[in-house]
């Protein structure tokens, strides 16, 4: 007898149901637990035409886990007891493509680990700092400084590793990443003398007050009495206390100087003239202190004058939010005379004062960190750089690293000239042997070696270069703005010479200032020191004009040089001067913007007609017998007809005659015959305007305050 042999497959789980042919040994094999829990047996009925029902000797067994969805297939079903049999899907026939298949670009792979530049982050590192400390300032991976570190030739292989503050440096860089060196506080603290920074208006007397601090005439060395750079220098009091002072330049071109020397100072003096009261630059000085949580000290100098008035300017100061100690406040106030040298010691008492309660102190020992105030070169023995300590100890000999330059401390000179060896906190020294001239407000980094220091000055010019290109593209971007916006706009190099790096940059400031919409100033390059040949050979190449400010006056072959190439030498030692003649040269150069003015009006008296004309002649016209009477009338004109204040016709100018003869120019009060091309219909009465256009040149425009601008 034949049996069936049942063979399914489960289309959801892919499990297949065999049906098996007896084995005598299968029994063996499975206990009855096994069959109840993992497959279920069924006895075939043998035929009806069978005599005995015997049990089959073929068992069917089926996969327990997929027998649950083989009923529910087989009986139609669509869930059974906890489980739902999904829904089957139409089959759709796919369509056959007879285009060929399109070839992508090929796509470079991307680095494993990008370094993208975040020009706008600042990190703070410290000596001593983690490699785990740095990349979650930074932002980087482990693996990423580590390379970096390798290429630099240090090897840490431990992310718990300390590095050295200037390796931190030299890998913020490299990933482009701005940097801001923190100093620990530990060593020995030892008390140090206050640094009081000197500010106020123009003229108020903040030199002159110092003079009669240090018993000195230093304003009468300054051109037209006007401080032009940073002095540093140290002032011994009469109680033995020494205080540091820093004298910074009144005018506005010097705010950013100003704001350097808030920027290191412990206490501000604000000068302010009894006579003259609060003015733009004294509220700008107070604005510097506050900005760097400085405590300030008003003088009131000038009370000795005839129009002094101290109590007006307490209220002007409590107006502007300074709240004095006559007010309830804590702000100072001592009024005292520079050239009569009264109140001088209740100025010290109160500088004193301050100093005691703001404790100051600092660390001795250890590296020193220190800023510069002022920067110059000078012929014999290089750049120098003036810098003021602010921790630690400099030394002679040590290899420094000020800004981007770099160097070799050849010699420390105090204010007084004398070489020393050592320079302690709050102590102004000038700094001898570096490689380059360093930037006003640059810091000064000690390192231990040559080579760590011209790897630091390397890496800083880089990153200097990428900043400067990122500055020039985003730059040329506004330009395309504004070209957009203003049809024409002409360029106006400059090259300025100075005799400090302080004041290089204010007046390359003041001279970008007066950028407008006409001209736009590009300062194409800037130096320390006298005019030399290659600026006369850089000027002639791009057209410049060369700005000496506070220099001596060239030799005669670089003047007569710059004759011959038609070549502009300003020389000034105020700026007032300088800014003066610079607007008035960018006045000049801009070309101005074209705009329609009424030049004159005059009135239709009568109306003359010229008919019969032969075609030689033209067709027949009429003439308008006018009167002028305002401006003047021009025959290159054009004529606008006015009748009850509304405009009729407006044309170019066809005839002007005075009686009998053509003119091209007649004034008020005269009469005058008028055509005006395609123009008959003229009425007694009407009024007739003649429109010219002109060029309106910018104005340059200078404040009592100092402050300039062009005007268009």
């Amino acid at each position: 007898m034949a049996w069936r042999m049942l063979r399914r497959k489960d289309f959801h789980t892919g499990l297949v149901n065999l049906a098996f042919r007896k084995d005598h040994g299968a029994k063996k094999h499975f206990s009855n637990g096994t069959i109840g829990n993992l497959a279920q047996l069924h006895c075939c009925d043998r035929p009806k035409h069978s005599a005995s029902c015997m049990p089959s000797n073929h068992f069917t067994i089926r996969n327990f886990h997929a027998g649950v969805y083989m009923l529910a297939w087989s009986q139609k079903r669509e869930d059974v007891v906890g489980l739902k049999a999904p829904k089957r899907e139409k089959r759709v026939k796919k369509e056959n493509r007879t285009q060929p298949p399109v070839e992508a670009p090929y796509v470079a792979r991307k680095p494993k680990i990008p370094r993208k530049s975040l020009p706008d982050k600042t990190v703070e590192i410290f000596d001593g700092m983690t490699l785990l400390d740095l990349s979650k300032r930074t932002g980087a991976h482990i693996s990423t400084l580590q390379g970096i570190l390798a290429d630099l030739g240090e090897k840490v292989e431990s992310e718990f590793d300390s590095i050295s503050i200037d390796l931190a440096e030299l890998v913020a860089m490299e990933l482009g990443v701005n940097t801001r060196r923190m100093h620990t506080g530990e060593g020995m603290n030892e008390p140090r003398p206050a640094v009081v920074t000197v500010m106020g208006h123009v003229d108020h007397g903040k030199t002159s007050l110092l003079d009669a601090l240090r018993q000195t005439s230093v304003a009468a060395k300054e051109a037209g009495g006007i401080t032009q750079h940073i002095g540093a220098f140290v002032v011994e009091m009469p109680s033995g206390a020494s205080i540091t002072f820093l004298d910074t330049p009144g005018h506005a071109a010097f705010s950013a100087m100003r704001a350097r020397g808030a920027a290191v100072t412990d206490i501000v003096v604000l000068v302010v003239a009894a006579d003259d009261g609060v003015m733009p630059q004294t509220l700008e000085a107070m604005s510097h202190a506050k900005a760097a949580n400085v405590p300030i000290v008003v003088a009131i100098n000038k009370c000795d004058k005839s129009g002094a008035d101290p109590e007006r300017v307490r209220i002007q100061l409590g107006s502007e939010g300074l709240l004095l100690e006559d007010m309830g406040g804590d702000v100072q106030v001592v009024e005292i005379s520079a050239v009569a040298k009264s109140g001088l010691d209740k100025l010290e008492e109160a500088l004193l004062l301050q100093a005691e309660m703001m404790d100051l102190k600092a660390r001795i020992d250890g590296p020193a960190q220190a800023f510069v105030v002022e920067a110059r070169v000078d012929r014999g023995r290089g750049p120098l750089a003036t810098a003021i300590v602010k921790y630690g100890t400099l030394v002679s000999g040590q290899h420094i690293v000020v800004g981007a330059e770099w160097g070799r401390i050849r010699s420390l000179r105090d204010t007084a000239g004398n070489i020393t060896q050592s320079a302690k906190p709050a102590m102004p020294i000038e700094i001898e042997g570096l490689r380059g001239l360093p930037m006003a407000g640059d810091d000064v980094v000690v390192v231990d070696s040559e080579e760590r220091a011209r790897m630091l000055s390397q890496g800083r010019k880089k990153k200097q270069e990428k900043d400067r290109l990122r500055k020039i593209d985003e730059g040329m971007a506004e330009e395309l703005e504004i070209k957009e916006e203003t049809p024409e706009r002409v360029e106006m190099p400059i090259i300025v010479k100075a005799d400090v790096q302080g004041s290089v940059q204010a007046v390359t400031d003041a001279l970008r200032s007066l950028n407008s919409a006409q001209v736009f100033v590009n300062v194409v390059h800037v130096g320390v020191g006298p005019i030399s040949q290659h600026d006369i050979d850089l000027a002639q190449a791009c057209g410049a004009y060369i700005v000496g400010f506070n220099i001596r006056s060239p030799p005669i072959s670089i003047t007569q040089a710059a004759a011959r190439a038609n070549i502009k030498v300003l020389l000034h030692k105020v700026i007032y001067h300088l800014l003066e003649e610079m607007g008035r040269a960018i006045v000049e150069r801009a070309p101005g913007t074209t705009e329609t003015q009424v030049s004159g009006e005059a009135e239709v008296l009568n109306i003359f007609e010229l008919k019969g004309r032969s075609k030689s002649k033209g067709p027949d016209i009429k003439i308008a017998g006018c009167r002028i009477t305002d401006g003047h009338f021009s025959k290159s004109g054009t004529m606008r007809l006015l009748r009850s204040g509304d405009v009729v016709f407006e044309g170019p100018c066809a005839s002007l005659k005075r009686e009998t003869q053509d003119a091209e120019t007649i004034e008020k009060g005269n009469d005058c015959g008028l055509v005006i091309q395609d123009c008959d219909d003229f009425q007694v009465g009407d009024i007739i305007q003649c429109l010219e256009q002109v060029i309106r040149k910018p104005k340059f425009i200078s404040t009592q305050s100092g402050s300039v601008r062009i005007e268009c």
